[in-house]
């Protein structure tokens, strides 16, 4: 009775977050439980060597509960090693709680196996005792027992939606005072670390009577401890039983009074106060997958240009209702000075069809963004005539980039990077590589940043403009791990988690989804530099885009992770929600060697990681959109994914698939269609196949993209790629980087006379030997014109498609009004 009890109170409080979910306010939830789990034994444990036995120990790891880990005492020399120690942990049942309990050779410090146990598989009121297999071959098992019970009379603010979580957050303010005069006072120094908290260490010199001070934040109900470091002297603590502790001692700070200042150290020359204080206010990172309320009216104001547009241009009889009006989108590619150059004729030429004002988001990566920056300095850019910045972006493509690294040039970098650091940013020689671009491609500075493009999309004057990057991890592969980071002017995140923060607000610091610290937002050079990082690629990327088996390299470089619950014993039954228990087996010190330099990464752009603290739902494997991205193989490690960075590591989205589509994807944002426009050098339909793949493997909505292989040798200049039985998947206009028809005819029906020829001649496909080629920074003003004239020209020889593409996008979207309206009757 009292476990059915129990279980029902559990189920009415995860009734209760699902009302909260996608809420940036947090809410107080009774979801407590007490988890007991003592370590047994170790039966018939493997010789470290073939001369010693192994002088073995247990640490137990919950990080979603504490944040230090715990330890058995160390048995020598034993095959069957007796512990009996007993652990405790405060459960957040809202979390998903993942226990690693890791066999440890003193001797060695090796690893000798991880288990990885969820504890939903625990009840409140039950005890279980598990044997878990380490080593099936020498029958190596590992007997733990587990006791769950629910805690009564705790509550904990907690916000989530559905896939993370934000938990209560304390705030921990520290003084240091002195108390004695004197003429030449010792300088005292003092280090202050609490671990897992937003802060991490601090440290405050005393050098005066005057008190000095620093702030913490920390999660309240995960243990939290302050360590402190003292240099040469000694302190008694009012907190530790008036022991006195030479150089440092430990404070628990779960067992201090809230909102009350107490002096937990004193000595001649000084005290120790702390202050803790609840920090109940709303979040500053939005948890939702929806669009924010400034995009949403954005749209809004947008849909009033695109339908006076549509109307023009189709010639229809009637206005455009909002809810009949098609969102249209341009997406670009990769290319560095290519793809910003042909980037200008695209725009031209959608300018001159009037098909610019029917957009209303424009996504791009790399050097696509480059021409997006520079377009968007000026708010009305889309209604004036684009050949002046054509003209300008001309002179600065054709100058010698040797000028980039004229002393001047070299003075004005150090100058920016110094001021960088003391803002607090982490520099990188990505931060160099975006002043380098902004010298490249401006005569002086550009105060602006992401957020001052606002004022060119406050009226919907303009297509709403989104950049594209890749969030990576240190020791992995791009193929292992990457997660799309979309920028907009007015937010910043991951639609893999429904994490945003305000654009004006990333590179802050955060924790919990708190802002702790702010940092003045970078200028936009600086987020070039991200967005086009072409430094970062590793070894194990370079493999994957030459089409290199993968298999082999992940043979040495993946972790090996296995499934036991089938041999656990009792074995444990496989229930939903709940992840399997896992057997971590560590990999060999050659194989480590290997994957470090594999996977090293040169150079990746860094900024604090807004999403730093929050933990994961207990239902997070379960969440529709979190499905969606979920992509890496890290995904089912809820413990690993929880252990984020202080900083981002952002890369070019190129390493992956050439595209910037992903954002147009998402459902929230519902695009009907999209004018695919390629600038990648080399196999023109590879950005096309890749991207189709990966949309499928991830089941995302997307036109099939077929093409027989006739047409793939002689690729026309546009491709309408529509399923007409797949409503949700976009309408896709395709436009590949080929040189056809523009041999012969410098304007769509007017030939080229003998003496133009050599005009129409541009060689965009090879990837090495043409003056296109992505590592070519400096055009002469002959190709720049060239390829300029091409894209313009391919876009405004296939109006016909265009306007197709556009009337089906209508007559769809009236489909859908009128169907809608049949189901409301």
């Amino acid at each position: 009775m009292e476990e059915e009890r129990c279980r029902g109170i559990l189920a009415d409080h995860h009734r209760v977050m699902n009302r909260y979910c996608n809420a940036t306010s947090k809410v107080p939830i009774p979801t407590f439980n007490l988890l007991t789990v003592r370590v047994i034994r170790i039966r018939n444990l493997q010789r470290a060597n073939a001369l010693s036995q192994s002088n073995c120990y247990v640490t137990l790891r919950l990080p979603t509960s504490c944040m230090d880990e715990a330890q058995t005492k160390i048995l020598s020399s034993s095959t069957n090693p007796v512990w009996n120690e007993t652990f405790f942990f405060w459960i957040q049942s809202i979390v998903k709680n993942i226990l690693e309990l890791k066999v440890c050779d003193e001797d060695s410090d090796d690893q000798l196996g991880t288990v990885l146990f969820d504890t939903s598989h625990l009840q409140p009121g039950r005890t279980l005792c598990y044997r878990f297999p380490l080593n099936e071959q020498n029958n190596e098992q590992l007997e733990v027992e587990f006791t769950m019970e629910y805690m009564q009379n705790m509550m904990e603010c907690i916000a989530t939606n559905g896939v993370l979580v934000s938990r209560e957050v304390c705030r921990l303010k520290v003084e240091v005072c002195g108390r004695q005069r004197r003429r030449a006072r010792q300088k005292r120094s003092f280090t202050f670390k609490v671990k897992g908290s937003g802060e991490g260490t601090r440290t405050v010199v005393l050098d005066s009577l005057s008190p000095v001070s620093t702030v913490f934040h920390y999660a309240k109900y995960c243990h939290p401890q302050m360590e402190i470091l003292l240099t040469n002297s000694s302190i008694s603590s009012c907190c530790s039983s008036n022991k006195t502790i030479k150089d440092s001692m430990t404070v628990p700070l779960h067992r201090l009074s809230m909102g009350e200042r107490i002096r937990i150290a004193h000595e001649k020359a000084y005290s120790i106060f702390v202050t803790p204080e609840n920090c109940q206010q709303d979040l500053d990172v939005r948890l939702g997958y929806g669009l924010c309320a400034k995009e949403k009216d954005f749209i809004r104001k947008r849909k009033r240009y695109v339908a006076a547009a549509l109307k023009k241009l189709l010639h229809l009889k009637e206005d455009l209702q909002d809810d009949e009006v098609p969102v249209v989108a341009a997406m670009t590619t990769a290319g560095g000075v290519r793809s910003m150059t042909a980037m200008y004729g695209s725009i031209r030429a959608l300018q001159k069809l009037n098909v610019l004002d029917c957009i209303s988001y424009i996504t791009g990566l790399s050097g696509t963004t480059w021409t997006m920056v520079n377009l968007y300095n000026d708010p009305e850019w889309s209604s004036k005539d684009i050949g002046g910045c054509i003209s300008e972006i001309r002179e600065h493509v054709v100058k010698n980039k040797l000028c980039c690294f004229s002393g001047e040039n070299l003075k004005y970098y150090e100058k920016e990077m110094c001021k960088r650091q003391q803002e607090g940013y982490k520099i990188t020689f990505s931060d160099l590589w975006g002043l380098i671009i902004e010298t490249m491609l401006r005569d002086k500075p550009n105060a602006h940043k992401i957020s001052s493009q606002q004022q060119a999309v406050n009226r919907g004057q303009n297509p709403l403009p989104i950049y594209l990057a890749l969030n990576v991890k240190e020791s992995y592969s791009t193929l292992d791990f990457k997660e799309w980071v979309e920028f907009t002017p007015y937010e910043v995140g991951f639609p893999k988690y429904g994490a945003f923060v305000q654009a004006e607000d990333f590179g802050s610091e955060f924790f919990m989804g708190h802002l702790i610290k702010k940092i003045p937002e970078s200028r936009i050079c600086y987020l070039q530099g991200a967005w086009s990082n072409i430094f970062a690629q590793n070894v194990l990327d370079a493999l994957y885009l030459s089409d290199c088996s993968e298999e082999f390299w992940h043979t040495w470089t993946r972790d090996r992770v296995v499934e036991i619950d089938e041999d656990t014993y009792p074995p444990l039954p496989k229930r939903p929600n709940v992840r399997s228990t896992r057997l971590f087996i560590p990999s060999g010190s050659l194989t480590k060697a290997l994957r470090d330099v594999v996977t090293m990464r040169p150079v990746v752009s860094n900024y604090h990681n807004f999403m730093k603290g929050m933990q994961m739902n207990n239902k997070y494997l379960e969440h529709e959109d979190f499905c969606t991205w979920k992509d890496t193989v890290l995904d089912s490690s809820p413990n690993r994914l929880c252990e984020t960075p202080d900083h981002l590591e952002l890369v070019d989205a190129a390493f992956f698939v050439n595209t910037s589509c992903p954002p147009l994807l998402r459902p929230e944002r519902k695009v009907d269609l999209i004018l695919h426009l390629n600038y990648s050098g080399g196999l023109q339909t590879l950005p096309l196949d890749l991207s189709a793949k990966y949309y499928a493997k991830q089941g995302i909505p997307y036109p099939k993209t077929v093409l027989s292989e006739e047409e793939r040798e002689h690729l026309k200049e546009c491709y309408l790629f529509n399923e007409t039985d797949n409503p949700k998947a976009p309408i896709l206009l395709y436009f590949p980087l080929v040189c056809d028809t523009f041999q012969k005819y410098k304007a769509p029906g007017v030939l080229r006379s003998p003496d133009e020829m050599e005009a129409g001649q541009a060689d965009v496909t090879s990837t090495i030997f043409s003056p296109y080629a992505t590592g070519m920074l400096q055009y002469t003003e002959e190709d720049f014109n060239k390829l300029v004239n091409l894209t313009n020209y391919n876009i405004l020889n296939n109006e016909h498609m265009i306007l197709q593409a556009l009337r089906i996008a209508v007559e769809r979207k009236k489909r859908q009004k009128r169907k809608s309206s049949f189901y409301s009757c």
